[in-house]
């Protein structure tokens, strides 16, 4: 029997040295995240539309602010689409290659949604862990001004700062990276406050670590995952807002464009025949939400599995 027992013991200690090393949480996820085929062809999409966004202007024969003057007019059939013009998207009622401006639109969004996401999802998280980890005073302090600053309208805000202070990238990188770090910051506390009372805070308490390295080293890497989440959802959030404001007229200068300022181009000629002028911008920029949407929902099932 002891002998029976040992053979068993020994056999099932063979298995588990032949199953390998075991599996970090990222690895799992990003296996989960694999196979999820929305989210990974959502990420593929998206990656050429970055690579086109980069690249495509070494195919472009025509500049984005280059005029040609055989295309001017919204009723020009020369403006349509064409290889043999070098206007591949086909041209504006100013005889200016969609093709190349299209790019330009697309770097100039992609730009706002990205780096205004990654500033409010830096603030959002710092201020939200630091809020959630100190409590007390100054955490009621801390959400009240959060709470102050998501009563004021945020669109409003936004078109008055490029009222005032005239349209420019800069102003829009200020005006949406205001407030857009609010919900954020709220979603990180919450988090932080289940975090705060875990025993591996309580030990780094135990022996000392100031506040700043608990928050920094224990506090934040635990809430990357969630932050991860939520940044991917934030951007489509921030590109809808750039664009509205462009679609107003308070976006980004000429000859400077985006997916907003060209989706308003072409809405306003569309009545002539010239439907180019709307689809192809209108195209990658639906495209490129759904991507960012279907990326966030992978994500999320990948990191929570338990949520499905």
């Amino acid at each position: 029997m002891i002998v029976a027992n040992k053979n068993k013991i020994k056999d099932m200690a063979e298995n588990l040295s032949d199953s390998g090393p075991g599996r970090s949480l990222w690895k799992d996820a990003r296996m989960r995240f694999m196979q999820n085929k929305a989210a990974t062809l959502s990420l593929f999409v998206l990656l050429v539309i970055v690579a086109f966004s980069f690249i495509g202007s070494h195919f472009a024969v025509w500049s984005y602010e280059r005029i040609d003057w055989n295309a001017v007019g919204s009723a020009a059939k020369v403006g349509m689409p064409s290889i043999e013009t070098g206007h591949y998207f086909g041209t504006d009622d100013l005889g200016r290659d969609i093709y190349s401006r299209v790019i330009q639109g697309t770097q100039i969004s992609l730009m706002v949604g990205i780096l205004g996401a990654t500033v409010a999802v830096v603030v959002g998280t710092l201020y939200g862990a630091t809020s959630g980890y100190l409590g007390g005073r100054t955490d009621q302090i801390m959400m009240r001004i959060v709470d102050i600053l998501m009563s004021i309208p945020y669109m409003f805000v936004l078109i008055l700062l490029l009222v005032v202070f005239g349209r420019s990238i800069i102003m829009l990188f200020v005006g949406i990276g205001l407030l857009s770090w609010l919900d954020m910051s709220r979603i990180v506390r919450g988090q932080t406050l289940n975090l705060k009372n875990k025993e591996f805070i309580e030990a780094a308490q135990a022996i000392g670590v100031s506040d700043y390295k608990i928050i920094m080293r224990h506090i934040v890497p635990n809430l990357l995952g969630i932050v991860a989440v939520y940044a991917t959802l934030l951007v489509p959030g921030i590109i809808l807002a750039e664009s509205f404001i462009s679609f107003l007229g308070l976006g980004v200068q000429e000859p400077l464009t985006s997916w907003g300022a060209l989706i308003k181009e072409g809405s306003n000629t569309i009545m002539y025949d010239t439907e180019w002028q709307l689809l192809f911008p209108l195209a990658f920029f639906v495209v490129s939400l759904f991507c960012f949407y279907f990326i966030g929902d992978g994500l999320r099932d990948a990191l929570d599995p338990k949520g499905r």
